[in-house]
């Protein structure tokens, strides 16, 4: 038995590649069979405006604005100020975040320099400071990374040379 047989199929062939339509469907669409849908009842009051209707104000809430009125807004001038406030702000967190965490980083800028004055101060500073944030453990965090990337650049793969130690500042 082929499924080229037409006469075996009665003229047609039993698989198609591609479905044709075969005219109208015996389901009609759900929308005609439907009544159309009546307006429901309704209390709404085409007049009314929401914003007319009576609100209870908590009471703390009134003793807190009677008590301490709003400020007015503030002025050019006063927005300006404002945003100095917050950026010092922002500055400073930063500043003293790097202070404590990344105390290292003035010593080892001050080893990179030429002997001088600034550089011996700054030296003796750095070395001072990093000692003491040492004692609460402030510095493991830092170590622990750079030790991470340093065990990270002398993995090697089998038969690879070992790497050479690229000689930067101790930490």
């Amino acid at each position: 038995m082929r499924f080229d047989d037409k006469e075996e199929f009665g003229g047609k062939f039993p698989l198609q590649p591609f479905p044709k339509r075969q005219g109208d469907s015996p389901f009609p669409p759900l929308a005609e069979s439907l009544p159309p849908p009546e307006d429901p009842p309704s209390d709404w009051i085409e007049t009314a405006d929401a914003h007319d209707l009576p609100t209870r104000e908590n009471a703390l809430a009134a003793l807190g604005r009677f008590a301490f009125p709003p400020a007015p807004p503030l002025d050019d001038e006063g927005v300006a100020a404002r945003d100095r406030r917050w950026t010092s702000r922002a500055i400073f967190t930063v500043a003293a975040f790097l202070m404590v965490f990344n105390a290292v980083s003035p010593l080892n800028w001050s080893r990179q320099q030429a002997p001088g004055w600034v550089q011996g101060t700054v030296e003796q500073l750095s070395e001072v400071w990093v000692a003491q944030l040492a004692v609460f453990g402030v510095d493991m965090p830092r170590q622990g990374l750079r030790e991470m990337w340093a065990d990270a650049r002398r993995a090697r793969f089998i038969g690879q040379a070992p790497a050479r130690d690229p000689g930067s500042t101790p930490g």
